[in-house]
């Protein structure tokens, strides 16, 4: 199942997540209001788990946590059965489609998906970081949080269309290079 562009959101509004969901929402309504009523030049990027050197070491996103705790090696925390998927867009690829969307015409307003178009498991995402830090960690198992989706993958067809661009970095080149960048990070005091 992939996310398309004319997906509205089904979002709890009383949820763990809703104020994340829906201010994205709410970001786009008035990206959009702006352009109907005044004519503003707004661009809508939807992007999906951008990774990549320079990440904060406590972000709370999973590729960084993995990461930390696998070179640290520490339990690494998975939250649920790890069966859910997402689908993971290197930060130069990201950059490069922003950049495109940016140059796009000024009537071309609508929302383009930036993101890799492969999901993976995070339980296997967990265990591929876990194989290239060369841990020692375990994988802990936690209960998953409310409203968190199942599966997230973006429909990239507009971004080919629109701006003649999909990722270029697979994920394990990503890795690998994230990885050397929390190596440096952590042995600074």
């Amino acid at each position: 199942e992939v996310q398309h562009e004319s997906y509205w959101g089904n979002v709890n509004p009383i949820g763990i997540r809703s104020c994340y969901d829906e201010g994205k929402r709410v970001a786009e309504t008035l990206c959009m209001d702006y352009f109907r009523q005044d004519r503003v030049q707004v661009k809508i990027a939807r992007i999906f788990n951008t990774y990549g050197p320079q990440m904060a070491t406590h972000d709370g996103r999973v590729v960084s946590n993995f990461i930390v705790q696998a070179l640290r090696n520490e339990d690494i925390t998975l939250y649920g059965d790890g069966s859910q998927t997402r689908s993971f867009c290197y930060v130069d690829d990201t950059v490069e489609a922003l950049t495109r969307v940016l140059a796009l015409p000024p009537d071309q307003t609508g929302p383009v998906n930036v993101g890799n178009p492969s999901p993976i498991a995070v339980k296997d995402l967990a265990q591929r970081i876990l194989e290239l830090c060369d841990s020692r960690s375990k994988i802990s198992f936690k209960p998953l949080p409310g409203d968190d989706p199942k599966k997230r993958c973006p429909d990239i067809a507009r971004a080919r269309d629109w701006l003649g661009w999909a990722p270029t970095t697979d994920l394990e080149a990503g890795l690998r290079k994230t990885i050397e960048y929390f190596e440096e990070k952590l042995k600074q005091p």
